[in-house]
């Protein structure tokens, strides 16, 4: 199992290099969905029930949509919760 989640995370830093011209709203969308595999990955390590897997999912796939960054205007990408994005000024 050990072996499966490094592999995972070694995989997952290489695609890291393709983020680079995406719009804000797939670096949301890409943001949410690794997230909610570093969740749902942490919960698993840690053996939890089926309820913490989901609750740790979304809680992961929030953090990461909040991560998409643009790295030339200094903005981040944030969700709405609407479906729609808005940037702003990273903190």
């Amino acid at each position: 199992m050990r072996t499966w989640m490094i592999a995972t995370l070694c995989a997952g830093a290489m695609g890291l290099g393709a983020c680079d011209d995406m719009t804000p709203g797939q670096q949301a969308a890409a943001g949410a969905a690794g997230g909610a595999a570093a969740g749902l990955l942490l919960a698993d390590a840690f053996d939890a029930n089926d309820n913490w897997k989901v609750v740790a999912a979304l809680g992961g796939a929030a953090a990461g949509t909040m991560v998409a960054r643009n790295a030339d205007r200094g903005t981040c990408a944030y969700a709405r919760g609407d479906g729609t994005y808005y940037e702003a000024p990273c903190p």
